[in-house]
This record gives structure tokens, C-alpha cells and sequence, in this order.
């Protein structure tokens, strides 16, 4: 994979929604107006920035649980064998 190639891959809807939100919030926070361009630039530079590290971050907490789930499988899931017919 290239170091230009994001594995985090957006919907279209999910993507428009995102640059609305984007508008909407630099627009009501800061009086700031940005034509769908910018605002596709800066949702671009978000991603590129912060998406990795979220990414990764969501990746190790995902491992941490599983892990945890395995290593008490046994615990979770064991049934007693009851060797007498009943």
C-alpha cells in the first residue's frame, strides 16, 4: 500500500454528510463560509491527518477485546461433563 493510500474509505452519502457538517460547523462556530471545495480540502486533510491514528487506535481496541474475550473462552463457555446417564 502506498503511503498515499488510506485504507479509511468514505461512502459517498457518508462523505457528503460529512462536508455539510463541516460548513455547518465553521459556519455557526466561527463565521466562516467555505465553498464545497474548501470544505472537501480540509475534510481531505482531517482524514489524512487524524484518520490513521483513529484507525489504528480503533484497530488495537478491537484486538484488546477479542484477546480478552479468547483468553477466557473456557471461563465464558465451558460445560461440565457429567459422565453419569441420567
Amino acid at each position: 500500500m502506498s503511503p498515499k493510500t488510506m485504507r479509511i474509505k468514505l461512502s459517498d452519502e457518508r462523505r457528503a454528510d460529512l462536508l455539510a457538517a463541516v460548513k455547518h460547523h465553521l459556519a455557526k462556530e466561527h463565521e466562516i463560509e467555505l465553498s464545497d471545495f474548501q470544505a472537501k480540502g480540509l475534510l481531505e486533510f482531517f482524514l489524512r491527518q487524524l484518520g490513521p491514528s483513529v484507525y489504528n487506535q480503533a484497530i488495537q481496541d478491537a484486538r484488546a477485546f477479542m484477546q480478552e474475550k479468547l483468553s477466557d473462552l473456557e471461563g465464558e463457555f465451558y460445560e461440565p461433563e457429567d459422565p453419569r446417564p441420567r
